[in-house]
């Protein structure tokens, strides 16, 4: 089950490696790019917890392209791209169990959470993040508005 809390968040650099991909591309198993940033990024870099990816300059909404960075905080030696994390405010959606299974769950229910006329806030799509906090622990922060 998917907790939900308000928060504010610092601006923080995370370092790592970029793709530019879309959702309708990672439900396609020929054109999924998702799963190979971080194959290449743990088996590359076996990276310490906590690991982020930071979801950044979107075309439009989560039907357009955006780019994602795997990493960690700060500027790391070996990897090549960063990104800010904006600070602001962020609803921050927990889940727990089997990182694939929990991490597909919980944006499944941030597009449903978001799909509520009744709810208080509107997607930013400024900067939107995951954070891996163990190998059975996920939050997501997706950046919002309040109406």
């Amino acid at each position: 089950m998917t907790h939900i809390e308000k928060v504010d968040i610092k601006a923080k650099q995370i370092s790592g490696l970029k793709i530019r991909t879309c959702n309708a591309g990672e439900m396609n198993p020929e054109t999924q790019k998702i799963g190979a940033l971080w194959g290449e990024l743990i088996g590359t870099y076996a990276p310490p917890f906590p690991h982020y990816g930071v979801y950044h300059h979107y075309e439009s909404d989560f039907n357009g392209s955006y780019d994602l960075l795997a990493g960690v905080e700060g500027d790391c030696d070996g990897y090549t791209q960063s990104v800010t994390i904006q600070a602001g405010r962020y609803l921050k959606f927990s889940a727990k169990g089997e990182l694939h299974v929990a991490v597909m769950n919980c944006w499944k229910h941030i597009w449903a959470y978001f799909e509520d006329p009744s709810v208080d806030e509107r997607r930013a799509y400024e900067t939107d993040f995951e954070v891996y906090s163990s190998p059975t622990e996920v939050a997501v922060y997706v950046g919002v508005h309040y109406l």
